[in-house]
């Protein structure tokens, strides 16, 4: 069977949630500020009723558009960055250079998918790497294409292995950290027990993507230069030093400038132009790359603000918080090991309709981090149930936006994502919960 097309599954999903505000009762936690977490966090034990705002069908319409403003800046990194890559694919250096590296590996290219699932693993683990795969997508096909690879194998490369990265992270500041933060443990305690779990998760993903590369590979008819390419000379070295400069310049704003979308989009943008200068594309020549580029993405770019609408309409119609206090709630009574594997579960059905891993993390440790005390759980384990729960929902769910739309940039259907792709994620989410069960029965704190 054949999942609908992304856009009728999110308007779906947008027309189910807004079917649940006339179903679920209205309620609100009470919010303070935390400085500490530098947002504002809900306060336990504070859950109460509301008037219900159910949302009538014109409401529901208006909340698409009011998700595509809200990830207004998201998407306007998405088509910055698509077109600056527009820019250096007209130069052909990109080409060019895959060809080089792919004539360098010859059979031996294997080699390159734990080498590039490593590298993205590294980049969700250290900044919760997301949206800025998208960027990376054009070169990614390339490769694999050139090696005979499917897209599929590029998708797990990246989106996949930065997921478990994230998830099973000790430092990611958007997820692990700040939910030590908000829970009240220190940050960074547990650090130990966290690697060698992600050590674990990354090699159950590297080797399941190797396994379907291999499985799927096709014969590449190899020529001394493709049709295509050109030698790699040096105005293409030059081109992709530039590209890498910038990835590096990228990485030292996120992680000590703490840039945002704007600051990233336009980093990527004064990369384009200079690329154009240095490509020999000119003026009009790199205005048009852009142009090229910004066309590939817009189909990408829609999809994540219809994404953030299904979230749109929970929280207008005040039931988000009502389902976070019902899952918390259900939790009383149980065995200490099974509370924690249901608040794993609990995690992962809350990020469908709150898939920021940030906001969850704000949202639900208040009511959680309690709850753990009531259970006589360590708070650590949490934690540990929030990050494996929620980390791993991100490559399911249809409302993470960034997944689709990095899906949709590798021309790969969401179905056939989750057809290829769910049992590697199955055993990946077997080995979050073993760490969850573990932390339990050790006492970690």
């Amino acid at each position: 069977m054949k999942l609908p097309h992304p856009l009728t599954l999110l308007v779906a999903c947008v027309v189910v949630a807004a079917a649940f505000t006339h179903v679920l009762p209205a309620g609100q936690f009470d919010r303070r500020d935390d400085p500490e977490a530098g947002r504002k966090v809900v306060v336990a034990g504070t859950y109460h009723r509301v008037d219900p705002h159910p949302m009538g069908a014109f409401e529901t319409v208006v909340a698409i558009p009011d998700g595509i403003i809200d990830a207004a800046a998201v998407i306007t990194f998405v088509f910055l960055v698509g077109g600056a890559f527009g820019v250096v694919d007209k130069t052909g250096a990109l080409r060019d250079g895959i060809e080089w590296l792919v004539r360098r590996l010859g059979d031996r290219g294997i080699v390159a998918v734990p080498i590039v699932c490593l590298a993205f693993a590294a980049a969700g683990a250290f900044e919760n790497m997301q949206e800025e795969i998208i960027a990376m997508i054009p070169a990614l096909l390339l490769l694999t294409q050139r090696l005979g690879f499917d897209s599929v194998t590029a998708a797990e490369m990246s989106v996949g292995a930065a997921a478990v990265g994230s998830a099973f992270s000790p430092v990611n500041p958007f997820q692990v950290l700040i939910a030590q933060k908000v829970a009240g443990i220190p940050q960074l305690s547990g650090g130990v027990y966290r690697i060698v779990f992600l050590a674990i998760a990354l090699l159950l993903w590297t080797l399941g993507t190797m396994r379907h590369a291999r499985h799927t590979r096709v014969a590449v008819v190899r020529t001394e230069f493709s049709s295509e390419a050109h030698e790699f000379g040096t105005r293409g070295k030059t081109v992709l030093s530039i590209v890498l400069l910038s990835f590096a310049v990228f990485v030292y704003g996120v992680a000590s400038l703490h840039w945002d979308f704007n600051q990233e989009a336009a980093l990527f943008f004064v990369m384009g132009c200079v690329v154009g200068v240095v490509g020999g594309l000119g003026v009009t020549g790199t205005a048009e790359a852009f142009v090229d580029g910004f066309r590939s993405m817009a189909y990408a770019a829609l999809l994540i603000g219809f994404a953030r609408s299904i979230s749109a309409v929970m929280e207008q119609g005040l039931i988000i918080d009502t389902v976070v206090n019902g899952l918390a709630t259900s939790l009383a009574g149980l065995p200490v090991p099974v509370a924690a594997l249901g608040m794993m579960l609990a995690h992962a059905v809350i990020h469908v309709p709150v898939p920021s891993v940030s906001g969850q993390a704000v949202l639900t440790m208040p009511v959680f981090a309690p709850a753990a005390d009531l259970l006589h759980m360590s708070r650590q384990v949490a934690v540990l149930a929030y990050q494996y729960g929620a980390g791993m929902c991100e490559l399911v769910t249809p409302t993470n936006g960034a997944l689709m739309a990095i899906l949709a940039a590798a021309g790969v259907r969401f179905d056939d994502w989750i057809r290829t792709a769910w049992v590697l994620i199955a055993l990946v989410t077997l080995a979050g919960a073993g760490g969850v069960v573990l932390a339990v029965g050790i006492g970690l704190r």
